[in-house]
């Protein structure tokens, strides 16, 4: 019997494979929560069940064979522990964010994120000051904002509440997770496994810190809610799908590019965001401020030319990302052959 295909085959860790799938599932999630926030109105119970069914995915995937990930411990728990905990809060505002406002308005602060890693570069990494163009495009991308934020009718303090705290958030998580990928040691399954088991620990208490827990006890007690609606629940597994794919995209993406670079992947592909969401449905801005959204994404794109090497420099990137991807993929080959043996 021939033993089973594993998922973890180099010619998938190529860069742009890499890439193209965290930014397709990056562009698509946000409208697949957004429909199911509408059906499941219950966003922590919602991101609790995509961690769970993450989880599981992998824990089981790995007992039949199909991918290796580093075992579970408590010592690399505790040190990977601030990094759920930046990525749940991340997730928990995102939800919320997208509970209470549209998906322009996710995006318009999603967009905002490579002026806060800017800033954060120059102050507390002791990058150098942007250059002029690289400054255009920041500039490109506030006023894009601020106009969008000034033409929004559907403006509430609650929602631009929760998209402030998604915004600080994202871009904490941007950085520090990045930081935490390069140093930690774990391959990419090994992170996805650990980020959705640490991050599942933690749901409870945010249940029960935003009361979220009585309106659940509450919708079962009376049968409403739709708990058991056909509709909700093909919602949610929907998005516990893509859930587990950008868990994987997004992990793996960060191993091969910059932290700027993902930044900006993560914001050039709301265009097709945009475009799926006005054809649709009616959920989104008005025109003028999707053409306030539209400069604020053309400003995305223009910071990342800004932050692109010259050509000649790419391969040599690239070269290095595959090197150090395909040391993952040895490390994993080992840890299979060895388990298989045993």
């Amino acid at each position: 019997m021939s033993p089973p295909i594993r998922l973890e085959s180099k010619q998938q860790y190529t860069t742009p494979a890499l890439v193209i799938g965290y930014a397709l599932c990056s562009s698509l999630l946000a409208i697949i929560n957004k429909y199911a926030i509408t059906q499941f109105n219950y966003p922590g119970l919602l991101t609790a069940l995509q961690y769970l069914s993450s989880a599981i995915s992998v824990f089981l995937l790995a007992k039949l064979g199909f991918l290796h990930h580093d075992p579970f411990t408590i010592a690399t728990a505790k040190k990977f522990f601030p990094a759920a905990l930046v990525f749940y809060l991340a997730i928990f505002t995102n939800t919320n964010l997208l509970r209470h406002a549209n998906v322009d308005t996710f995006i318009v602060f999603r967009s905002l994120t490579p002026l806060l890693v800017a800033i954060a570069d120059t102050l507390f990494r002791n990058q150098p000051l942007p250059s002029n163009f690289t400054f255009l495009s920041l500039v490109v991308i506030l006023a894009g904002a601020v106009g969008y934020v000034a033409t929004d009718s559907a403006f509430t303090l609650t929602a631009y509440s929760w998209a402030f705290a998604y915004l600080v958030t994202i871009t904490t998580e941007m950085v520090y997770i990045k930081h935490m990928v390069m140093n930690l040691g774990l391959n990419t399954w090994g992170f996805v496994f650990y980020n959705n088991l640490l991050s599942l620990m933690m749901a409870p208490f945010f249940w029960f810190l935003t009361g979220e827990n009585v309106e659940v006890v509450d919708a079962l007690r009376s049968g409403s809610g739709n708990l058991f609606d056909l509709t909700a629940f093909v919602a949610v597994a929907l998005s516990c799908v893509f859930g587990l794919l950008i868990s994987f995209f997004g992990f793996a993406a960060r191993k091969a590019v910059s932290a700027t670079a993902f930044t900006v992947t993560g914001v050039v592909n709301k265009f097709l965001t945009v475009a799926i969401n006005v054809t649709i449905w009616d959920k989104h801005a008005s025109p003028v401020g999707l053409v306030c959204l539209l400069f604020t994404i053309v400003g995305g794109v223009l910071y990342q030319q800004s932050v692109t090497g010259p050509r000649d420099a790419l391969p040599s990137v690239a070269k290095q990302a595959d090197i150090e991807i395909g040391v993952d993929d040895k490390k994993d080959d080992l840890e299979g052959e060895k388990s298989r043996k045993g």
